[in-house]
């Protein structure tokens, strides 16, 4: 086949490829910085055309502009995971929420929510005619694959990276190039309170363990307290820049994995170009899909795999919320449960669930006798083990409500400890 030929002929502008997608559709589009911006802001430009055209993703990191009021009649998101772009939209009733764990995202596709429309954003196509996913491979890869009309950015800026994570060019329609740098991440800060967290998360870690983190503060300071660690590995829904520094310090060499030995495995990348230029072309780093990466099963097959993810109120029932401040949806519930159920069924494993004590500026602690009214569990009280904030480490696992309340109180923030301590007596018949 003349991969080459194929390819020319399938060069459309951006404008004339939105004309493609049919009303009363369904669109998923690329995720978190894979967002194809060039082809969604060209369908967003031309939302008169379409009527009932329902726009599907996790994180969007672009303008979200099919988010506007006056796209009614026209385009309408349902968010899989509600992100700063999205958020006011799923507020306000102009979007809607739909949750679901990460790794059955691909499922969902298959059953429920069928793909008409994959808009994606992918590498240019090496002698064979395949297209890496690049930093996005998660749900998009499954998506593609689904759906009846793939619409492609082809980006001269995508790296190129390996594992489950190509698509041809014959099982594309329609191809739009452009050179345009990915969408970066800004660098966290990190204050002294992530830094209290990041060196109790990393006393938990022993050589030789494979981590799951996250995106912030919290993992990124964690990692700061990881560099005298020796032969961890990576196994996680994504990592940041932080693991470039720790890989070329050579304490992650991935040499101890029980999955995957040799090869950091994700299925999405966020960072700044200092990431994309590391991965680019690296056999070191293997990008699948996330109902593989992340689905438990999978998962556990890691000895000594450590979890870290971050939560905005635990009760003291250990009850995790991760997504919702009362009714109002803030994230969802991404990969936290994936990795938690994995890593409770991996030899050695460790959950971990890290967060400040306190939220607001401090005016509001973490740690409280029951979640807010109309907030979700994101993580169950049976599936929870470690809770930690800058005073400290609670292991809940195998104890009692009661154990429990005191091992939570124990690190909460001393300003909020009396009325924790209050319901703990009027909970348990006695005094702390």
């Amino acid at each position: 086949m003349d991969y080459k030929k194929l390819y020319k002929e399938k060069l459309t502008t951006a404008c004339e490829a939105v004309k493609h997608i049919p009303s009363n559709c369904r669109v998923v589009t690329g995720h978190a910085t894979g967002e194809p911006t060039v082809i969604v802001d060209a369908m967003v430009e031309n939302y008169l055309q379409y009527e009932n055209v329902e726009i599907v993703h996790l994180v969007a990191m672009g303008n979200c502009g099919y988010t506007r009021p006056e796209m009614k009649g026209h385009l309408r998101h349902n968010a899989l995971f509600v992100g700063a772009g999205t958020r006011e939209a799923v507020h306000d009733g102009r979007a809607d929420f739909t949750p679901t764990f990460f790794y059955q995202v691909p499922r969902l596709f298959k059953t429920k929510l069928p793909v008409d429309v994959a808009i994606i954003q992918v590498s240019p196509p090496d002698e064979n005619g395949n297209c890496s996913f690049g930093v996005s491979c998660d749900f998009t890869k499954p998506a593609a694959d689904l759906a009846k009309i793939v619409i492609a950015q082809v980006n001269d800026q995508m790296p190129m990276t390996y594992g489950d994570n190509f698509i041809n060019i014959k099982d594309i329609d329609f191809i739009v190039e452009v050179s345009k740098p990915l969408i970066e991440l800004p660098s966290p800060v990190i204050g002294d309170v992530e830094k209290a967290i990041g060196e109790y998360c990393a006393s938990l870690i022993e050589d030789g363990s494979t981590l799951q983190l996250g995106i912030g503060a919290i993992p990124d300071a964690v990692l700061l307290f990881l560099k005298d660690k020796k032969d961890l590995g990576i196994h996680s829904e994504m990592f940041s820049d932080g693991i470039v520094d720790l890989y070329s310090s050579g304490a992650v060499n991935n040499s101890k994995k029980t999955l995957h030995p040799g090869k950091m495995i994700v299925t999405f990348l966020m960072g700044s170009k200092k990431l994309y230029d590391f991965v680019n072309n690296n056999p070191v780093v293997e990008l699948y899909p996330v109902d593989y990466v992340n689905d438990p099963l999978t998962i556990m097959k890691n000895n000594k795999m450590v979890s870290i993810n971050s939560a905005l109120q635990v009760d003291l029932m250990g009850q995790v919320c991760a997504e919702a401040i009362g009714l109002k949806q803030f994230s969802g519930v991404g990969g936290q449960v994936d990795y938690i159920r994995g890593v409770s069924m991996a030899e050695d494993g460790k959950a971990i669930i890290a967060m400040p004590s306190t939220a607001a500026k401090g005016k509001l602690s973490r740690i409280v006798p029951f979640l807010d009214h109309g907030s979700c569990v994101t993580t169950s009280r049976n599936d929870v083990e470690y809770i930690v904030t800058e005073y400290g480490i609670a292991n809940l696992r195998g104890k009692s409500l009661k154990q429990r309340a005191k091992e939570l109180i124990s690190i909460a923030h001393p300003d909020f400890k009396d009325e924790l301590a209050k319901e703990y007596k009027e909970r348990f018949k006695e005094s702390l």
